[in-house]
């Protein structure tokens, strides 16, 4: 019986210095997986971003009726001739 009793002492005491060795080192593994998830999340994100912004460049570069576009909307150009009209919206009452 007293040996019995000893056996399980050991097994318990043993089973506590694994978990308060282990523990905090398998705490920091899940919170790293949970941040390499997030980090991943936002690689993709920004991948996608810039792969957008490459294809938007080209296009710049490459297409003249783009170019005059972004000139026109974005600048307010206009061209020798036109003359350029504002239209206002009536302010809320």
């Amino acid at each position: 019986m007293l040996s019995t009793l000893r056996k399980s002492f050991w097994l318990f005491g043993f089973a506590v210095l694994t978990l308060v060795l282990f523990l905090p080192g398998y705490i920091k593994l899940q919170e790293s997986r949970v941040k390499n998830r997030q980090l991943e999340g936002k690689f993709r994100k920004m991948a996608v971003e810039n792969y957008l912004l490459q294809e938007e460049l080209k296009r710049i570069e490459n297409d003249p009726v783009y170019q005059e576009k972004i000139v026109r909307d974005k600048m307010g150009v206009v061209r020798r001739g036109e003359i350029p009209i504002k239209i206002f919206s009536e302010k809320k009452r």
